[in-house]
């Protein structure tokens, strides 16, 4: 249930003065109180150094347009410093804000506000709009045709259909290569989008590359190493980062490292892997693949070579003569793990530190397709691709369910919807349970991460969103991954309204030729309108969230800052929606920035009424907010422990 009149904070600059901080600094923490929730006579705000819970008074710093405002300094203690806000109301009663909300009981930890010391994202994310490839299938350079295919391929042609069984499932290669993808930076350049991430370019024995043969070298049916550094080049010359892919759960079976240590318990890479037998003949895989032996991170050689320092994989791409701008690491969220052991913290903060080494100056993003908030704290990953929270959210809401009969894996034709490998097929969410879902999966990851967490509609590894949502659907969608807090993602294909039953049949060859079909051009228009808007408003990428409504068929929020606020509407039908001025702000300035349907927005008598005919998303700007200078001074605390204990030793 969204109620808008509730206290509000989030990690924007409105309400923390320091979103970067190092341990030791001093940080404001600011509350808004709006005047329709009532008196407030106390902030007091709890945090939670080395886990003993610690008291700071806030001072009341005024009324600014009918909100109140409180700010109170803390002390950054620990890597993840939380802390919560207790109101005392006028009529004496107490309720606590975190980021799981406003509550009348005690609340956990867990969904504290956080801030994260140490290890800050590059300036950069904020504005990042990321457009994701499959080298195979993006483009294809002239060069790729004289290029001798391994005894493992089966070629086609680029406007073959796919095969989604298995051999060619994996085995199937179109021939997209590196130069052909510099041959259509140019696309990128129109779409807006600034960033590329690419799924993995080294040697294999698949098209999807995940079983890597090699981490030193770039395939050669790709261009090779000079390709690559072609690519990079020329994207940079555009403006436009490049984010590699790195499987640090495992290899494939063809890489040296595996085909040294199988069958010779005296290699020097013996213990990279989890071998079961003294003959090192069995081994432990991804998820039961033979191809995909799993990497064994108790070895100290292995962490050398590959993840540790300025000599190892991850150093060597980001540095000179490549330069890439950081790292996206496959199965994030079981490198490390096996059983009884958990080394995930120390392969992800070393991979970081290594990072960091080479430049401050990237980012890096872990795949964690559950629930990942335990892993997206800030120690190392800067978000997470991920789809709990706003993918399979939007998918609930705004998608239907279809029979589609097409043949899998396994050769056999099934009508059953694929959705995130859920066996219970997906459900129908109404607006109000998607907003739902999208705060209980935010509720502990800190806002910082959030921030970096990307929002796709779907990926390589998913069925595209068009195939089971209408044409009126698509600019909410699109609309709603462009404006809540994250990085957008486009992946590519959805621009040209691609559709695909499963992840496999969502790798098709980009049709280059088919850009100048009308249907087409629109929804690469429809793409580049939002993801201008995007990048036109700062307060997109950077500012505030608030929510303002959610019922059946519609939300508004508003994303705002102190130069600027941006409210949004997205509905499924007709709506008809009132909301209090006081809680929007000077709606009266409203400007209309985007609108798909017919949306109109009214202003008058202290209401902002919002009509919608169909389908609608829009957009418009307001004057950003303005707060009364912050009085907090002291930033002393109070330990729980001396109240339980009746004060300090003397």
């Amino acid at each position: 249930m969204i109620d808008p009149t509730c206290p509000h904070h989030d990690g924007s600059p409105l309400y923390v003065s320091h979103p970067d901080p190092a341990l030791g600094d001093e940080v404001t923490v600011r509350l808004r109180v709006p005047r329709a929730y009532g008196g407030v006579d106390r902030v007091v705000v709890r945090s939670n150094p080395d886990h003993e819970p610690a008291w700071v008074e806030a001072e009341c710093d005024g009324e600014r347009d009918g909100w109140q405002w409180w700010s109170a300094r803390i002390v950054v203690a620990n890597p993840r410093h939380g802390y919560r806000f207790h109101l005392v109301r006028s009529d004496a009663t107490v309720q606590i804000l975190n980021q799981g909300g406003l509550s009348d009981v005690d609340v956990l930890d867990a969904q504290d506000f956080a801030l994260v010391a140490g290890n800050p994202p590059p300036p950069w994310m904020a504005d990042t709009v990321l457009y994701q490839i499959f080298p195979d299938r993006f483009a294809r350079s002239d060069a790729a045709a004289d290029r001798p295919l391994p005894q493992w391929a089966i070629p086609a042609a680029w406007d073959d259909p796919l095969d989604p069984s298995h051999p060619g499932r994996s085995r199937q290669l179109y021939g997209g290569d590196l130069d052909g993808v510099v041959d259509r930076l140019d696309h990128l350049v129109d779409l807006g989008v600034n960033a590329l991430y690419h799924t993995p370019i080294f040697p294999a024995e698949s098209n999807h590359r995940y079983d890597a043969a090699s981490f030193d070298h770039v395939d050669a049916l790709l261009g090779g190493d000079e390709a690559y550094r072609r690519l990079i080049e020329a994207a940079h010359a555009r403006g436009i980062r490049v984010i590699g892919d790195l499987t640090t759960n495992h290899s494939g079976v063809a890489h040296e490292w595996f085909r040294n240590a199988y069958g010779r318990p005296d290699a020097a890479e013996a213990d990279f892997y989890y071998f079961h037998d003294a003959a090192h003949t069995t081994y432990e895989t991804w998820l039961d693949a033979a191809t995909l032996p799993k990497f064994d991170w108790n070895s100290a050689e292995l962490r050398r070579r590959f993840i540790e320092g300025p000599d190892s994989v991850v150093a060597r791409w980001l540095a000179e003569p490549y330069g890439i701008d950081g790292w996206r690491i496959d199965v994030a969220n079981m490198t490390g793990r096996l059983g009884a052991e958990d080394l995930n913290a120390v392969v992800r903060q070393t991979v970081r530190r290594t990072m960091i080494e080479v430049s401050s100056d990237t980012l890096l993003l872990a795949e964690s397709t559950n629930d990942a908030a335990s892993d997206l704290q800030g120690d190392a990953w800067h978000g997470g691709m991920t789809y709990p929270a706003f993918t399979r959210g939007v998918w609930s809401w705004l998608a239907e369910p279809r029979r589609i009969p097409h043949r899998g894996f396994d050769g056999r034709v099934s009508d059953e919807m694929w959705f995130f490998g859920l066996p219970t097929g997906m459900p129908r969410y109404t607006a109000q349970q998607f907003v739902r879902q999208l705060r209980l999966f935010t509720s502990q990851i800190p806002w910082r991460v959030q921030r970096g967490t990307m929002s796709a509609l779907d990926t390589h590894d998913t069925a595209r969103f068009a195939t089971y949502a209408a044409e009126e659907m698509i600019p909410l969608a699109v609309g709603l991954s462009m404006t809540l807090p994250g990085i957008p993602v486009v992946y590519a294909g959805d621009e040209f309204g691609l559709e695909a039953v499963d992840g496999e049949m969502s790798r098709t060859p980009l049709p280059w030729d088919r850009v100048g079909e009308p249907e087409i051009a629109a929804r690469i228009g429809l793409y580049r309108e939002l993801i201008g808007l995007r990048r036109a408003h700062a307060a997109l990428s950077t500012g505030g969230l608030r929510w303002l409504h959610a019922d059946d068929d519609a939300i508004v929020f508003i994303r705002e800052n102190a130069d600027e606020a941006v409210l949004v509407l997205a509905a499924r039908t007709d709506v008809e929606i009132r909301l209090d001025m006081a809680l929007v702000g000077a709606a009266t300035a409203a400007t209309s920035r985007y609108a798909a349907g017919t949306v109109e927005l009214l202003a008058d008598d202290g209401a902002v009424r919002l009509h919608g005919r169909g389908a609608s998303f829009a957009v418009w700007t307001l004057p950003g907010v303005t707060a009364p200078p912050a009085r907090a001074e002291r930033s002393v605390a109070t330990p729980e422990a001396f109240a339980q204990l009746g004060g300090p030793a003397v």
